[in-house]
């Protein structure tokens, strides 16, 4: 069924929705798109042609928009956090790389089981690219899920490391800068209304005073901060991070953290007085993202500077009334130490490459697209093998990259091995909410943040 201008090229699930002379849409029957309707959809709006596709992520929208699964910013929380009303847990921020519908679905059982409701998920720049998620893909997905899964409480959903590239931005800076900010206006199309700025790239430690090794990072976060504020729904803040030391460097301090925010705080000033500014700041404590897989593919322990997460995290909170700091490359650390995360004042944990293992190291992995992506892999990156990397060190780095070729065949899964893959991942998502706190954080979050409805227009007619 078609209603006069709308396009020609509809999507399954319409008999879900009343569809309007301009191509609004109204949900009808929530049951029936929650059991049926909605993996319909979501399908459409991943694999369909563009004009199928575009209607598919309107109607999800809609179906999110309606049904009180509004996609939030946690600023209320953070705030709250900042002035030593909520604190005790830290927040999960969750990569999800590949099988997005269905494993944000595993993540939020975890959730309502628990009552947790203060966890982000998440996506990275790079991994944007590599696992051929755009901003609107992958929040239709992560709303999909919500949907599906009749989750009526906000949903966080976070552009992670917006990160500028040092070697491209001494060549143009300006194209760099454009590049994110074009990504931003992108995102919070989407419904992104969580957002970390990452200059800490630029940090240049040659310079003589730390002040100065911080300048760039401050100057641009503090742009790209106000370029957020000029584009963020009417009456909601956009929680931004920023970062001052880059994940898999030196250690951060407190004179570095002093320094940037500081800086930035002024430079900001500068731009629009009276803006809000970040909510958190991401530090370096001795970690690094994905892991160091040792010869065999296991990846290597590292030790986690608890005591500059803890020091850096009270100075964040106690003089500038930020969350906190926010630990990164978290997810392969060994089990025994999640738990030190909230009693260190850790506001964010960011979350990706375990969930990964636990999908490509799950038993009841297909063997048979292993191999493919494997092959894949070898031929597509064979310029990113490192002297004297074994292929399980090789393979343990670069099968991330198989998520966004081989989409549509982790998608249509055989039932049973996606299914004990999802049962691990829901059992994985529930230990790390106990082990942070998050726990019982409905009241908190239902207290500190108030999601508001966002209109979209109906996709134009093709």
């Amino acid at each position: 069924m078609t209603a006069k201008g709308m396009t020609k090229t509809v999507v399954s699930g319409l008999q879900f929705f009343e569809l309007e002379r301009d191509g609004r849409a109204h949900v009808t029957d929530q049951e029936g798109l929650r059991k049926e309707g909605i993996d319909q959809l979501v399908h459409e709006a991943v694999f369909g042609a563009p004009a199928v596709q575009a209607q598919a992520r309107y109607l999800i929208w809609q179906a999110s928009q309606e049904l009180g699964t509004l996609t939030a910013s946690i600023q209320g929380l953070y705030e709250a956090r900042g002035k030593g009303q909520a604190k005790g847990f830290t927040v999960p921020a969750m990569n999800i790389r590949g099988m997005t519908y269905d494993v944000v679905r595993a993540a939020l059982r975890a959730a309502r089981a628990h009552d947790a409701s203060a966890l982000v998920f998440e996506i990275a720049r790079s991994e944007m690219e590599y696992t051929e998620q755009s901003p609107a893909e992958y929040a239709t997905c992560v709303l999909a899920a919500a949907v599906k899964e009749g989750w009526r409480r906000p949903v966080f959903i976070q552009g992670d490391h917006f990160q500028f590239n040092a070697k491209t931005y001494a060549e143009d800076a300006e194209a760099v800068t454009e590049g994110i900010r074009s990504l931003v206006r992108d995102s919070i199309a989407a419904g992104f209304l969580n957002i970390d700025i990452d200059a800490s790239t630029l940090v240049d430690l040659s310079q003589g005073t730390v002040p100065k090794q911080q300048a760039l990072n401050s100057r641009l976060t503090a742009e790209l901060v106000d370029h957020v504020r000029s584009l963020e729904p009417a009456e909601i803040t956009v929680s931004v991070g920023g970062e001052i030391g880059e994940v898999g460097k030196k250690n951060s301090t407190e004179e570095e953290l002093r320094a940037y925010l500081d800086q930035f705080g002024r430079a900001l000033a500068r731009r629009r007085k009276g803006a809000s500014g970040i909510s958190k700041v991401s530090i370096q404590t001795g970690t690094s993202h994905g892991g160091i897989p040792a010869p065999d593919g296991r990846v290597v322990e590292v030790d986690v500077d608890f005591d500059t997460l803890e020091r850096l995290s009270a100075v964040a909170v106690e003089e500038y009334h930020l969350a906190g700091c926010v630990q990164h490359g978290a997810s392969t650390l060994p089990d025994d130490m999640f738990h030190l995360f909230p009693k260190a004042g850790t506001a964010e944990i960011h979350l990706a490459t375990g969930f990964q293992n636990t999908i490509y190291d799950h038993p009841e992995f297909p063997n048979a697209l292993k191999d493919r992506i494997y092959a894949h892999l070898e031929k597509a990156h064979a310029d990113e093998r490192k002297p004297n990397e074994t292929p399980a060190q090789f393979h343990y780095r670069t099968r991330k990259k198989g998520f966004g070729p081989f989409k549509r065949e982790f998608w249509t899964m055989d039932a049973a091995p996606k299914q004990a893959l999802l049962r691990t991942l829901e059992e994985r998502f529930a230990f790390l909410y106990r082990e942070l706190k998050a726990t019982n954080t409905a009241g908190l979050v239902k207290q500190h943040v108030q999601p508001m409805r966002i209109p979209h227009a109906p996709p134009a007619p093709a």
